[in-house]
């Protein structure tokens, strides 16, 4: 047994001082990124070249590529011609489209994206691919679900999830919370008009979005982002997790409050001068699982990337 040690009381306000500072940079700062990287609700997918692709909310949805996953360049626009089947949602002729989720499979870029007005259930969900991903070659296959006032969700924020080949369509923000539907793998549809709640808040108005599951090792893991965001510097957003066993759910958080119950563990909060991380998606690279996400700085909105951590059986950035 190692003999005590005693501190003076200099020595031992050094220590708390130091415990204080360690504990305030605890968590890890977005992995470096370059060029143009001011992004909103970003996804991320890699193509069959190795190619990086990041897709994000914007007027036509914005288009960026990178060999690296470090430097990021602008190439364009899914639809450069605009997309006149979401006017009707958007109260406008070619107005920004939100929150897209890549996935690509088959040798081919799968795209859902939403368009909506801010605060209004006037919402829809589309549906497109591309073999190349590149502006202008997508062909759109239409509308996958919507709602309107006095719907009790929100049809924003999609992501899909593939398990052993069956598809999976999780959507949702304030309202209710969090829906979850299956899809058709052939057609991208809604293979009925069956819709599951599988994440509720009540709490700040109810607030949250972005919802992304994701499998990893023996579970599904349900992320959301809680809170506020688009206020710049003082957006709230934080990224949220909870677990289940089956991709359906029930899901609940690390210390097991159910997430229809406003459970969700942090992931991901403000800290240092990254402020209001969210409107995140997951990816699977060679070095393991990737958080995709925005944060705010003085400057913008920016997009942010770190690594996850799995091996305590709930994610950790690193």
């Amino acid at each position: 047994m190692p003999p005590k040690m005693y501190f003076s009381a200099p020595l031992k306000a050094f220590a708390v001082t130091l415990s204080a500072v360690v504990f305030a940079h605890a968590v890890v700062g977005p992995g470096k990124v370059t060029g143009d990287i001011a992004v909103h609700d970003p996804t991320m997918c890699k193509d069959s070249t190795g190619k990086y692709w990041v897709f994000s909310t914007g007027t036509g949805l914005d288009i960026r590529t990178s060999t690296d996953r470090t430097a990021w360049t602008r190439v364009g626009v899914v639809w450069p011609n605009g997309a006149p089947w979401t006017d009707a949602y958007t109260n406008t002729t070619n107005g920004v489209l939100w929150a897209p989720d890549c996935t690509y499979a088959n040798g081919e870029f799968n795209l859902y994206y939403a368009a909506s007005t801010f605060g209004s259930q006037k919402s829809a969900v589309f549906f497109a691919k591309s073999k190349t991903g590149l502006p202008g070659s997508w062909t759109n296959y239409g509308l996958v679900t919507s709602t309107a006032k006095g719907n009790n969700y929100n049809a924003i924020d999609p992501n899909l999830i593939i398990d052993n080949g069956d598809w999976y369509l999780s959507i949702g923000s304030f309202w209710t919370g969090i829906k979850e539907m299956t899809l058709s793998s052939s057609t991208g549809k809604p293979t009925s008009g069956t819709v599951t709640s599988i994440a509720q808040r009540t709490a700040n108005s109810g607030a949250i979005e972005a919802s992304v599951i994701y499998k990893y090792g023996t579970y599904y893991y349900l992320f959301t982002s809680w809170d506020l965001c688009c206020k710049g510097t003082s957006s709230t957003y934080n990224i949220r997790v909870g677990r289940s066993s089956s991709v359906k759910g029930p899901f609940a958080d690390k210390s097991n409050v159910p997430l229809m119950n406003g459970g969700g563990t942090l992931v991901l909060g403000t800290h240092d001068s990254i402020i209001g991380p969210g409107g995140q998606d997951l990816f699977t690279d060679s070095d393991g699982p990737i958080l995709v996400y925005h944060y705010y700085t003085s400057t913008g909105s920016n997009l942010g990337i770190n690594r996850l951590d799995f091996s305590s059986g709930w994610p950790v950035v690193i």
